[in-house]
């Protein structure tokens, strides 16, 4: 076991981070602009400002707590460790259903961008090609997906630079480079909370990169130090790329009125900034980002029901076991694969409603978990510094937290409520047959 482990370990910082941000999906912030334009009134730089301070404080308890331990399994893990299996057990099961469908996702979003660069070709043709690439690929060692990941982060960024440039071209052109420089961006027009916060509850969701990352200890090199660092890098780093972008987004579209569709507005965002040819050269740079943030979500979707196969919680002998020659979860690779060809059948909007109930769940036990270990059970609560850290901090994220939970979507809750109660049939079922057991082996 031990030698199998250490053949794992290969992942540099660098690596992990760049593939939390492949994680992340950087170009997101195009897909979703409009609709949070119109929810923020025009303040989407702001929404994700305050996006990322939430974020970057319930990253800062997610470091602290992989610090302390070089367990993989994020939140699942954490919880576990902290507060106990059966607590853990329940986050895991809320947690897993961002894993499995954010890959889904992403295999629905590259067909949706296929079928409309060669529209002769079925749909469902593209979403058994893009799960079935992905699935491919995360077969294999993890050290090819970083690589990957690297080639396919880096191209779309390339192309949103291009963009910043063609709207400071645009803008100084007909307006003068004045207008460049100015906070209209963050500032202008009526400032009110509620909607800032709605906004930033949807943007959230974006940030979930950080706690992917978590799931590659067992494939990184000194995960108690690496793994911290990567965690608030991929925070840092996907919330500059998002403020930035969103930034010259909103300077060259003040409100949505020139949309047709501000659900969908990425195609006419890159329209008028840069022109036809433009507009198809992005969309392929995003079906490039769609696909680095598949294999990152794939790739942290079976590690974590690998984990939790090692725990017994999913059946071991498939879940929790690696590949003899390829040294990967692959029962688990092949699964997630399996989920995502689902995308024939379901929507974006049906997935998306219920990521979001997922995530709160996971943010806020890992708040908890730091609270608990450190300031309850090993009793660090002498000095500023103890007291800051391991009370008011985790205090701090979870009240932030809640903020969003009261702006959560109410398809999401109910959707949400019903995956718990799924997880807690389960539950019952597990300690059913393990009174059964234990009475069998009594008599």
């Amino acid at each position: 076991m031990e030698q199998e482990s250490a053949s794992l370990k290969k992942l540099s910082l660098w690596q992990v981070t760049v593939i939390g941000i492949a994680y992340m999906t950087p170009m997101t912030v195009f897909d979703t602009f409009g609709i949070v334009s119109g929810i923020t009134h025009g303040h989407v730089p702001l929404a994700y400002l305050l996006a990322l301070t939430t974020m970057l404080l319930t990253a800062f308890s997610y470091a602290r707590f992989s610090k302390h331990s070089g367990k993989a399994g994020s939140a699942y893990s954490y919880t576990t460790e902290s507060i106990g299996p059966k607590s853990g057990l329940f986050v895991g099961w809320c947690t897993l259903l961002d894993y499995l469908l954010l890959p889904l996702i992403n295999v629905l979003l590259a067909a949706i961008y296929l079928t409309a660069l060669i529209p002769n070709v079925p749909y469902w043709f593209w979403v058994v090609i893009s799960a079935g690439l992905v699935t491919l690929v995360n077969c294999f060692r993890i050290r090819l997906l970083a690589n990957i990941s690297l080639i396919f982060v880096f191209a779309p960024i390339i192309l949103m630079i291009i963009f910043v440039y063609l709207v400071i071209q645009g803008i100084g052109n007909t307006q003068g480079y004045e207008y460049v420089l100015t906070l209209n961006p963050l500032w202008t027009g009526p400032q009110e909370l509620l909607p800032l916060v709605a906004g930033a509850s949807v943007l959230c969701f974006s940030f979930l990169g950080f706690d992917a990352v978590t799931t590659l200890s067992n494939e990184t090199k000194n995960p108690t130090k690496t793994i911290p660092y990567a965690v608030l890098l991929t925070t840092l780093f996907g919330g500059m790329i998002f403020f930035t972008a969103s930034w010259f987004i909103q300077l060259y579209y003040p409100t949505n009125a020139r949309f047709h569709h501000p659900s969908e507005a990425l195609p006419e965002i890159v329209l008028y900034v840069g022109g036809a040819l433009f507009q198809s050269i992005f969309l392929c740079g995003q079906i490039m980002n769609t696909v680095a943030s598949g294999l990152a979500s794939h790739a942290s979707a079976s590690r974590l029901l690998y984990i939790m196969g090692k725990d017994n919680i999913f059946p071991r002998k498939y879940f929790g076991t690696l590949h003899a020659a390829l040294g990967t979860p692959f029962f688990s690779v092949l699964f997630v694969g399996f989920i995502s060809l689902s995308a024939i059948f379901l929507n974006l909007a049906q997935v998306i409603s219920l990521i979001s109930f997922g995530a709160l769940v996971a943010f806020t036990a890992v708040n908890l978990s730091v609270f608990i270990k450190f300031y309850v059970k090993e009793k660090q609560r002498l000095g500023f510094k103890n007291k800051f850290f391991n009370l008011f901090l985790p205090l701090i994220s979870v009240i932030s937290i809640l903020c969003l939970w009261i702006n959560l979507d109410s398809s999401a809750l109910k959707f949400g409520s019903c995956w718990l109660a799924i997880g807690l049939l389960i539950f019952i079922y597990k300690l059913m047959k393990k009174q059964n057991m234990t009475l069998t082996n009594t008599c």
